[in-house]
């Protein structure tokens, strides 16, 4: 089977991102289907959308689901056997897809990725254990890939896509975990080159809000993330570091009167203690 501009979707998950999205839309063939969830209840974006591109379909959830739950609410909406895991602070060169197309063909994968044309970042890793790993003259294997980017074959994932108890970060290393533990393959393609503009999904006037939710998350993100795959003591020995320091950190901010500093070690102190106690990942920004 080879990915083919028939056979895609293209999922793309949005929230206040009216600034960056037209960039990402039009470096997408328009014959390719594309899919968008919008995480509030923003009618007048998602109609603006439509209005302008041709081959869309939008969606308003009417709630900030996050972007593991959105991506799925958009992978079930979707009609084709793969599906293109989009962030809309993403931009594809001209040639991006018609690279994986070609590279595509015959190929046994479950996770599909171009590559970050930002060499300093990459968008995988290897883990150092990894041994006989495939790698080609365009196209390499992987442990796992950064989730602003991703191709899924939906006939390996049984229709267990992103965890949905995860609301951000670790949702695609999670992905990635449980596809290498299936045995499945991971590629990144060499010449389909992305750029990623990072961090930027969401409208820079929510940046205080942002910055307190991310710190909540990661915290509560990576204790979940950790217990799930390698067993609670490992998490805890993992977490707990950072989570006296954040408690450290609180005191000395409190006393003196850092009010900025004092909110953000307080959502890592609280993110972390939540998930230490199995609470859901409830912490969501103020975006109106």
């Amino acid at each position: 089977m080879q990915i083919t501009k028939d056979n895609l979707t293209i999922v793309i998950v949005t929230i206040k991102s009216q600034k960056i999205i037209d960039n990402c839309l039009n470096s997408i063939d328009p014959a390719i289907k594309k899919i968008i969830v919008e995480n509030s209840s923003n009618q007048k974006f998602i109609n603006d959308i439509q209005n302008r591109y041709e081959n869309i379909e939008c969606y308003i959830t009417g709630e900030n689901l996050g972007m593991g739950q959105g991506n799925n609410f958009g992978i079930k909406k979707a009609k084709t056997r793969y599906v293109m895991i989009l962030n809309p602070d993403t931009i594809l060169k001209k040639d991006t897809l018609s690279q994986i197309f070609k590279i595509s063909e015959n190929l046994d994968f479950s996770i599909l990725s171009p590559q970050s044309d930002n060499k300093e970042y990459p968008n995988y890793k290897i883990l150092s254990n990894s041994k006989n790993y495939e790698i080609k003259e365009n196209l390499f294997e992987v442990d796992s890939v950064d989730g602003y980017a991703m191709i899924l074959d939906l006939s390996k994932f049984d229709n267990y896509y992103f965890d949905k108890k995860i609301f951000m970060y670790l949702e695609n290393d999670d992905l990635c975990i449980r596809a290498k533990k299936n045995n499945h393959k991971i590629y990144i393609c060499k010449q389909a080159l992305i750029s990623h503009l990072g961090a930027k999904t969401v409208d820079d006037k929510y940046q205080n809000e942002i910055e307190l939710s991310r710190n909540w998350h990661w915290s509560w993100s990576k204790f979940y993330f950790r217990k799930k795959h390698y067993g609670f003591l490992n998490a805890l020995l993992s977490c707990l570091p950072d989570f006296i320091k954040g408690c450290l950190r609180c005191f000395l901010y409190f006393f003196i009167n850092d009010k900025k500093k004092l909110k953000i070690y307080t959502c890592r102190v609280s993110g972390f203690y939540n998930s230490f106690l199995n609470k859901r990942s409830w912490y969501r920004p103020r975006l109106d």
